[in-house]
């Protein structure tokens, strides 16, 4: 039987070969955060020379592309990507997520926004019913934390902020668990529109367009339905 590891890594090899039809000396390769994300960006060292580089969507991720030598583009100099490749802590079947156990939901959503095809690679494990077992990440401004808990609280949610944890804007995040997501895309809307809410973890409008989903059996394909 694979480990987890193991299908992490499935994943990610089946995204770079999907880096592999799109590569080219001007191609700029979108890139998420996480512990797939690592894999996928290990593998992406081997495209040194065959992309033109990446656009990271956090420091983290900069960071270990750049030890691989390859170039990271700031988004502000970049106007088209053919695809972003991020995991995710949740996916159902409609390719909606819960993203930001890693706290970079805010530049991952910004990145992937600018991209062709959000692909998704994750293990077996992160396909759910329903989303909403995994705790929602929610970005906030640290002045408005208390403001946006007590309306998460009234929206069903328990908020809890995650200590000793900043992200990469400066700003923090509460984890709120117990919320039921029936409707993805709406609370996805009604928690942005909250005011201090820099962006929450639900990624559902759009959701991914592809997810590359390792299982014990090899890769299964999801497209957007």
């Amino acid at each position: 039987m694979l480990s987890q590891q193991e299908l992490k890594q499935q994943a990610a090899d089946a995204a770079l070969e999907i880096v592999e039809q799109v590569a080219g000396p001007d191609v700029i390769i979108g890139v998420g955060t996480g512990s797939t994300a690592d894999l996928f960006i290990d593998g992406l060292a081997r495209f040194k020379g065959r992309v033109r580089g990446a656009v990271a969507s956090s420091e983290r991720s900069a960071k270990r592309l750049q030890a691989h030598g390859l170039a990271v583009f700031d988004l502000n100099d970049v106007d088209h990507m053919p695809i972003y490749v991020d995991g995710a802590d949740e996916i159902d079947g409609r390719l909606h997520m819960i993203k930001g156990g890693g706290g970079a939901q805010t530049r991952e959503k910004i990145v992937a926004s600018v991209a062709d095809r959000f692909i998704c690679i994750v293990d077996e494990s992160k396909l759910v019913e329903r989303l909403g077992a995994f705790p929602l990440p929610v970005e906030v401004i640290p002045m408005a934390v208390a403001a946006v808990s007590r309306t998460l609280a009234r929206l069903g949610g328990r908020p809890a902020v995650r200590q000793g944890f900043t992200t990469d804007n400066g700003n923090v995040i509460l984890d709120v668990s117990g919320l039921t997501i029936a409707d993805a895309p709406a609370l996805e809307l009604e928690i942005n529109n909250i005011p201090g809410v820099v962006t929450c973890g639900l990624f559902s409008r759009p959701g991914a367009d592809l997810a590359l989903l390792a299982t014990q059996q090899g890769i299964r394909r999801l497209a957007r339905p």
